[in-house]
């Protein structure tokens, strides 16, 4: 395979999610809006639109630096991450009357899931720009892939874990050389503990929404969704949701597509999927609220979806709300029971996360929420390799 360098980026400016004050890329690192809210890097897509047809893209490099052109032009840390396979659910759509049911298996990333698309696009930006010391918190997934990128890219990593994540991201992240503290409480009491230590070292923030290149990586799960679909979005795309960088992300995909001239306006409607212990934007949802307030005590198995509160919450709300979708949540037990599903029907390991878009899609379809024939896309987020002792156990049916 052929050594990746700098790419013929078309990167213009950053752009305040919220206020919309612009700043330009340059050398220095980059956080968040002096208002507060998270930064998305905007693109000269007209001149993308010149230069990049969607044909183009045949016999690239089968990882997510194949859409350089919309990427940051830095020389890429990549461990071969992205392009994953949009498989279809053909036993499990038979069983459930759902024709066009597919799976978007972002378990066989790097480090076992989808984190490894943001981490590899903000590690490649913060290396070049100098960073030497990478930080996050992290609920596991996350830690895991900075650990490994920071690896990749000679970066000292520090990871602040809540005491409660599985025992397996751990061990990985250490393994990775990644120095790993171990905090009382949730994923927000780690990053509060992180934000007090960032001062010792110069360390750079890299958690959810704090940095503008993470929502980068992951908005390649958009444009992989539509060229595997020859450019026609699906109906439906059901996306467990923590902090809510690949859906955000995602959303952001489809309207520079849409501006590329790659796809049409019609958008998939999108569905957030939350844990009944912790629910936050469902419960902003449908309460018709712009923005979630932080869930108090979150508790669930699945320690992907243990994030009380997003920073781009008003951006997931807004996403969900103009494509006609819709927020819910489900119970632990239905997620461990759609991860075993997904194990027997499918042969799809999936993790926690993963099965609570199947016990979502259960519960759409019993309500009359989608169509037999509409192509709905399951995001299994990472593997279930990490949560063997996560969990009620689920006996083979």
């Amino acid at each position: 395979m052929r050594i990746l360098g700098p790419a013929p980026s078309c990167l213009d400016r950053l752009e305040c999610s919220l206020c919309t004050a612009v700043r330009p890329f340059g050398p220095e690192p980059a956080g968040l809006c002096t208002c507060g809210a998270p930064l998305l890097a905007r693109y000269r897509l007209d001149e993308v639109r010149k230069a990049l047809h969607r044909e183009d893209l045949r016999g690239r490099i089968a990882s997510l630096w194949r859409y350089a052109e919309i990427l940051p032009g830095v020389t890429p840390v990549t461990l071969g991450e992205g392009f994953t396979p949009l498989l279809p659910a053909s036993r499990l759509g038979r069983e459930l009357g759902l024709h066009g049911l597919l799976i978007k298996d972002e378990s066989v990333n790097p480090t076992g899931s989808f984190k490894a698309r943001g981490m590899s696009v903000a590690v490649s930006v913060a290396a070049a720009q100098g960073v030497r010391v990478a930080a996050t918190p992290s609920a596991g997934n996350a830690g895991s892939a900075l650990a490994a990128y920071g690896a990749r890219a000679g970066l000292q990593v520090q990871l602040f874990l809540p005491e409660t994540t599985p025992r397996p991201f751990v061990l990985e992240a250490r393994r990775l050389g990644a120095r790993v503290r171990l905090v009382p409480g949730s994923i927000a009491d780690a990053g509060r503990v992180m934000r007090e230590s960032l001062g010792q070292g110069g360390w750079f923030d890299f958690a959810t929404l704090r940095e503008p290149f993470r929502i980068e990586g992951k908005k390649t799960m958009g444009y992989e969704l539509a060229e595997q679909c020859g450019f026609e979005l699906p109906e439906v795309v059901i996306y467990p949701t923590g902090g809510g960088t690949g859906l955000i992300g995602m959303w952001k995909a489809f309207d520079e597509m849409e501006a590329l001239g790659w796809v049409g306006g019609r958008r998939p409607r999108m569905i957030v999927v939350q844990a009944e212990g912790c629910a936050p934007i469902v419960r902003a949802f449908e309460r018709g609220a712009d923005r979630a307030l932080p869930w108090p005590n979150p508790e669930t198995a699945a320690s992907g979806l243990r994030v009380p509160g997003s920073l781009g919450d008003f951006l997931i709300l807004k996403a969900v709300r103009e494509s006609g979708g819709t927020a819910l949540a489900v119970a632990d037990r239905e997620m461990m029971e759609g991860s075993a599903r997904l194990a027997r029907h499918e042969g799809i390991d999936a993790c926690p996360e993963g099965g609570a878009t199947l016990a979502a899609l259960l519960h759409l379809k019993q309500e009359g929420k989608v169509g037999a024939d509409e192509r709905i896309v399951l995001f299994n987020t990472g593997t279930g390799l990490k949560y063997f002792d996560a969990g009620p156990g689920i006996e083979p049916g």
